[in-house]
């Protein structure tokens, strides 16, 4: 038998090469891409989501995907469990998971990855070893904050209310941590309270008036984004009380508010996010490790900041949206992959 294929190839060499070549050249099969959001509660999140399938539109257009489905959770991990499975039973090629948990959702991540599907968890990420992980320097963003707000602002000295994130999600710990770090170094400064707004105008808006009778004296309120601020700023005139430095979060009515009052009152504060066009960017990343790119196994991004600075260029925002770019698959492919 051997004899036969070697002289068949050498009396028609052209005949294997055809061959290989027309395998080489086959069109791949566009890929089937999932998003599972683990929550879906503040604006934050609804912007992410539209960046999430704004991209796939392009990217189905393009053919580099056949479909792309969106799961939207309600921040518990026993649906993002149940509606994992259901993706993994789907046959898609690619998960990109914004999780509830930072360890929960790990043992359905696994079976993903088991059934040779690329799991890239972004945002509020999962610590399972087969995924990539791409998510923001909350550290650095949410830390400087709250350095310049009790160094500068504050000059190391005064009453500080802490209104956190999601709860039980990654990035709400990882700020918190990175809050109560930067604080610590401020012997002067006090933190009389700390509660969840949940990144959200209402949530914010009715836990700070609910704690603002039990506090004699708020010099500041450091917070996490995704629309909190305005609903922080809300409770205090509502209350008639005295309005503290409330950090900013990229929300549009808040900085349209904080323009006003600097234009007043030279109402200082500062306001930096994590972009929610992050979603965007998740489904490129996806598609460049479907089609083998060297993708880095951990990804940061950058974050949103607006200043003093730079604040009047924000004024004529919609309402209700965050500060955030677009990201394209050039911007993604130059300064997220190529970048080492």
């Amino acid at each position: 038998m051997k004899r036969i294929v070697i002289l068949i190839v050498a009396l028609f060499p052209g005949l294997l090469k055809a061959e290989d070549t027309a395998q080489s050249t086959a069109p791949k099969k566009p890929w089937r891409i999932a998003l599972s959001n683990s929550f879906y509660g503040n604006i934050w999140r609804h912007q992410m989501v539209e960046a999430f399938r704004d991209a796939a539109e392009k990217a189905k257009a393009e053919g580099l995907i056949s479909e792309y489905t969106i799961e939207n959770g309600d921040n518990t991990v026993n649906q993002q469990n149940a509606q994992m499975s259901g993706i993994i039973l789907r046959g898609v090629d690619a998960i990109c998971i914004n999780a509830a948990s930072p360890t929960a959702l790990n043992g359905v991540i696994g079976k993903a990855c088991q059934a040779g599907i690329k799991v890239l968890a972004f945002d509020s990420i999962a610590t399972a070893d087969c995924a990539y992980k791409f998510d923001f320097d909350m550290v650095g963003i949410f830390g400087g904050m709250a350095d310049y707000i009790a160094g500068t602002l504050l000059h190391g000295k005064g009453d500080v209310l802490l209104v956190r994130g999601v709860e039980g999600s990654a990035p709400d710990k990882i700020i918190s941590d990175a809050q109560k770090d930067v604080l610590k170094k401020y012997p002067g400064i006090r933190i009389v309270g700390e509660i969840y707004g949940q990144a959200s105008t209402s949530v914010a808006q009715s836990a700070v008036a609910n704690i603002l009778p039990s506090l004699p004296n708020v010099d500041a309120v450091i917070a996490q984004g995704g629309g909190d601020d305005i609903g922080i700023v809300q409770a205090f005139e509502q209350s008639g009380r005295k309005l503290p430095i409330v950090q900013g979060g990229g929300s549009s009515n808040f900085l349209k508010w904080w323009g006003e009052q600097y234009n007043k009152n030279q109402y200082q504060t500062v306001s930096a996010n994590t972009a929610p066009g992050i979603g965007g960017a998740a489904l490129w990343l996806a598609i460049d490790i479907l089609n083998g790119k060297d993708v880095p196994k951990v990804i940061k991004m950058p974050g949103a900041s607006v200043t003093v600075e730079n604040l009047a260029q924000y004024a004529g925002m919609p309402p209700g949206q965050i500060v955030s770019p677009t990201y394209t698959q050039e911007w993604v492919d130059q300064n997220l992959v190529q970048k080492k």
